[in-house]
């Protein structure tokens, strides 16, 4: 058998198509360059980053993605087209199909459209510290068709739908600047040295190496509270992720300054006032 014979033979011979071993080899052919195609452009993005610093990292990977889905549904296409089945021809026969898999699957197809929004804005990029609606608190690690996920600050992979990001509120920690501002509160008993307290909480800051010099943290008199003299303490850092670590260092550091200088973080207190009626 001549090896155009063996190309042109027939697997599968129906009324609306013929698949031949040529049909089969040149669609594996297309699969096969497509995923060459892919890793190519994945390289040299990877490539672009590592030597162009004014590259964006969450922006190359969106335009990747977007690139990858345009050439997998490029791929897909040629190889129905070469196998003999016309994607016009399957689209029409399976209209009916395609209503009610629309109305069974219309959120996959919401966080679907969610993510391609995700892709080209850009309003969520790879390595952003976000807060979700529910509170939780992570970063980026991938933005995909349908999914998009966070790894929280417990190491936890949480695979988020995209539509949550598009429908609801989410808090970008790293969208407009790197650097963020967060406070800890803390109250003293009425009568300690309010001018003393500022100072000790400015020290607690200044020497924490991961927080920024500026802006410049401050003080802030916050109120008279029922049993406290509050006060917050402002300062910035770029390190928003892990900042509830650094709230922890500065909380240790108040209270060991605090005792030094002896002023007290009082307990809640209520007065109870007891009436006694006498017998009559």
């Amino acid at each position: 058998m001549k090896f155009k014979e063996i190309l042109e033979y027939s697997l599968i011979n129906t009324e609306n198509f013929n698949i031949t071993v040529y049909n089969l080899v040149a669609t594996i052919l297309i699969l096969i360059i497509a995923r060459i195609l892919i890793g190519i452009i994945h390289k040299v993005f990877k490539r672009k980053i590592y030597t162009n610093a004014n590259i964006e990292v969450g922006q190359s990977h969106s335009i990747y993605q977007l690139l990858k889905y345009i050439l997998w549904v490029i791929a897909i296409v040629l190889s129905l087209e070469t196998i003999g089945i016309k994607i016009t021809f399957l689209l029409a026969g399976s209209a009916a199909l395609m209503v009610g898999l629309g109305l069974g699957l219309q959120q996959v197809f919401k966080d679907i459209v969610s993510g391609l929004f995700l892709l080209f804005e850009g309003n969520l990029k790879l390595n952003d510290v976000v807060e979700l609606e529910d509170g939780e608190i992570g970063k980026v690690k991938a933005i995909n068709f349908r999914t998009t996920k966070i790894e929280t600050r417990d190491n936890i992979m949480l695979v988020v739908p995209n539509s949550k990001f598009i429908d609801g509120i989410v808090i970008n920690w790293s969208h407009i600047q790197k650097r963020t501002r967060f406070y800890v509160q803390v109250g003293v008993a009425y009568g300690s040295n309010v001018e003393l307290v500022k100072v000790i909480l400015m020290e607690c800051v200044g020497i924490h190496k991961d927080i920024s010099k500026t802006p410049k943290p401050f003080v802030r008199f916050n109120d008279f509270g029922d049993s406290s003299l509050n006060f917050q303490i402002y300062f910035w850092t770029d390190r928003s992720f892990e900042v509830e670590n650094i709230k922890s260092d500065i909380r240790f550091e108040i209270d060991k300054q605090f005792r030094k200088n002896n002023i007290q973080i009082p307990f809640p207190q209520r007065d109870i006032h007891i009436i006694s009626q006498e017998k009559v």
